[in-house]
């Protein structure tokens, strides 16, 4: 079940593994993958990373506490099960020696399996286990504890959420449709997005919030965003300008995305050690198709 799997040694002593196991075909059209992130470190001795906006995720995690904050907030002690929301900023998040297993959850998932509007939990994240929407996924912590073996417990994940599809309500093919369109490269506008969907403007703008958690205009400067952040995270070698977007209309106007989104300038984030989110680049592309979660396809 495992496809990819990277390590990486940040700082003497400090080691960071990432597995990658991809989600059943019946979870595809709701999940993007299951991962678990193991960091070895001496007491006391933390790495830190920024996650990169994404959709929605649930992790479960076991060993020191780890901090987390979202964009500008404050860095927080990071609740054992943590739901983070669909982000538009990144994530900061500092482990010391842990074990976190997580799944990323994909807007159509979200409105499947949650009962609330996304936009509620947007650039936001909750302890599941004390929230009414996720409190009754919260046993997986323990069961996911005494797993025999990672494969056993990626297993554990998928049929945890596969087995709740019978009584999900169902899919709304607006969400399908407008999660394809926005992973296209092609779209440009709101005004096509809604036409792509057929529908007004003001529909397109509260299916959004509710499904995605942001308005279309921000998700597609998003998603033009992420296209360039992935083509360096795959070849950090490249320079700026040779991952932008083609939409982009100079590398000023990237540059300022990269501040909105990252909170930081690109020339600042390159110099920064990745020891997360740099080597699982690759293995989440072998894994999943994309580099980062924002860029994953609906139904893999």
């Amino acid at each position: 079940m495992t496809v990819g799997e990277t390590a990486s040694g940040p700082a003497a002593g400090v080691r960071v593994t990432t597995r990658f196991f991809p989600v059943s075909e019946p979870l595809r059209p709701y999940c993007s993958i299951i991962y678990l992130t193991e960091v070895e470190a001496s007491p006391g001795v933390r790495v830190e990373d920024y996650l990169h906006p994404e959709w929605a995720n649930l992790r479960f995690i076991d060993g020191e506490p780890s901090l987390a904050a979202v964009g500008g907030d404050t860095p927080a002690p990071a609740p054992r099960f943590i739901v983070t929301g669909p982000t538009s900023q990144a994530t900061y998040f500092a482990a010391g020696r842990m074990r976190a297993w997580g799944i990323g959850i994909l807007p159509a998932g979200w409105a499947k399996f949650f009962a609330l509007p996304a936009e509620d939990l947007a650039d936001h994240f909750v302890d599941g286990a004390q929230h009414p929407a996720f409190a009754a996924h919260a046993p997986l912590a323990d069961e996911l504890r005494q797993a025999n073996d990672a494969e056993s417990a990626a297993r554990l994940l998928d049929d945890h959420f596969a087995g709740l599809l019978a009584a999900a309500p169902p899919d709304d093919p607006a969400i399908f449709a407008a999660h394809a369109a926005l992973i296209d490269d092609e779209l440009t506008s709101v005004a096509e997005l809604a036409e792509k969907l057929g529908l007004s403007e003001r529909s397109v703008e509260r299916l959004s919030r509710r499904a995605f958690g942001f308005p279309p205009k921000l998700l597609l400067r998003r998603q033009r965003f992420l296209r360039s952040l992935a083509r360096f995270m795959l070849d950090p070698s490249m320079s700026w300008i040779e991952t932008l977007d083609y939409h982009y209309y100079d590398q000023a106007q990237f540059t300022r995305d990269f501040q909105r989104f990252m909170g930081m300038s690109p020339r600042a984030y390159a110099a920064r050690p990745k020891p997360i989110l740099g080597a699982a680049a690759l293995a989440r592309a072998a894994a999943a198709g994309e580099a980062v979660q924002g860029l994953h396809k609906p139904g893999g």
